[in-house]
C-alpha cells in the first residue's frame, strides 16, 4: 500500500509534521486546502538517508516532493483500482508522477547564503555512469562541494529532466543522431524538439520553502537556469561554476554547450591532466 494513497497513514504523517503542502510562495498551506492547480507541492520528509556517493560517506536528510495536482490524479485512480480489485495495477500509479527530490546536507538552515545545487535527472550519467555527458561527475561533485562547506546546503533532485526535458526515449534517438555527426542541441532540433524544455517552476518553490528568502550560492555553469529561477521569484542568486568529469568522451558535448551560452573557459573545456 503507497503510504500516499492511505488515509490513515496520511493525517499520521500530518500530525507528525511530516507531510505538508507549500504554495508558489513556498508558505505551507493547510492539507485541507484545495489545491491550486500546479501551484501548490506537497512535501514528505525529512528521512534520514546514508549515502556511499561522491568521495566520502554522509548521511543527509531527504525530502520528496510532487505536485498536489498529480498526487490527486493519482489517488483518485488508486480508489478506482482498488474498488475494481486491481491492485495489481498500482505499478503504474508511480509513472504518473514526477517526484522530485531535496537532499538536505549538513546544518544549510544557519547559513545566510546556503550552496545549492538544482541537478536535473540523467539515468544514463547519474546512475549507469556514462561519459557521453558530465552529470554523473557533476552530481558527485555537487554533494561533495555541499559536504565540505561549513555549513552545508542544498541539493534539488528534479525529475523528469531527462535530456533538457525530451524524455529518455527521445534522447536515446539524440544519441544516435549525434553518433551521426549532430551535435547535442541540432539532434533536439532535428526531432523537432527545443533546445531546452526544462520546467524549473517546482524547483522555485522549493527553494523558497527551504531558502527562505536568503541569497543562495548556486553551483552551475548555465546562465539559462539562472535566468528561469530569477523570473520564478528566487532572488539573490549567485552563480559558482561548477565544471567537473571533461574527458574526451563529452567534449564535442561540452563545447556545443559552451556555444549555445554555458559559461566555460577554454581552460575549463581542456582534458590535460584530468
Amino acid at each position: 500500500m503507497f503510504t500516499y494513497i492511505n488515509p490513515e497513514i496520511r493525517e499520521r504523517l500530518i500530525r507528525d509534521g511530516k507531510l505538508l503542502r507549500i504554495d508558489s510562495e513556498g508558505t505551507p498551506v493547510e492539507m485541507s486546502e484545495v489545491p491550486n492547480p500546479g501551484h501548490h507541492l506537497n512535501i514528505m520528509g525529512p528521512i534520514p538517508l546514508p549515502l556511499a556517493r561522491g568521495g566520502s560517506q554522509l548521511t543527509v536528510n531527504w525530502y520528496a516532493s510532487v505536485r498536489s495536482t498529480e498526487l490527486s490524479e493519482v489517488e483518485n485512480l488508486a480508489s478506482t483500482l482498488r474498488e475494481q480489485g486491481g491492485q495489481h495495477l498500482f505499478s503504474h500509479l508511480a509513472s504518473s508522477m514526477a517526484v522530485n527530490s531535496v537532499l538536505v546536507i549538513g546544518s544549510p538552515e544557519t547559513s545566510e547564503n546556503p550552496l545549492v545545487r538544482v541537478h536535473s535527472s540523467c539515468l544514463t550519467g547519474d546512475v549507469l555512469g556514462s561519459r557521453r555527458c558530465e552529470c554523473g561527475p557533476q552530481l558527485e561533485a555537487a554533494l561533495d562541494r555541499i559536504a565540505a562547506d561549513k555549513e552545508g546546503g542544498y541539493l534539488i533532485y528534479m525529475a523528469g529532466h531527462e535530456g533538457r526535458g525530451i524524455g529518455l526515449w527521445a534522447k536515446a534517438a539524440t544519441y544516435l543522431l549525434q553518433d551521426a555527426g549532430e551535435d547535442t542541441y541540432q539532434a533536439n532540433r532535428s526531432l523537432g524538439l527545443p533546445d531546452d524544455s526544462r520546467d524549473f517552476s517546482d524547483a522555485a518553490i522549493l527553494l523558497k520553502y527551504f531558502g527562505q528568502g536568503r541569497a543562495i550560492r548556486l553551483l552551475t555553469n548555465n546562465p539559462k537556469k539562472l535566468e528561469d529561477l530569477t523570473a520564478l521569484g528566487v532572488a539573490n542568486i549567485d552563480q559558482v561554476k561548477h565544471v567537473c568529469g571533461v574527458d574526451d568522451h563529452n567534449l564535442a558535448y561540452l563545447k556545443a554547450k559552451r556555444d549555445w551560452g554555458h559559461r566555460l573557459a577554454d581552460d575549463d573545456l581542456s582534458t590535460e591532466d584530468r
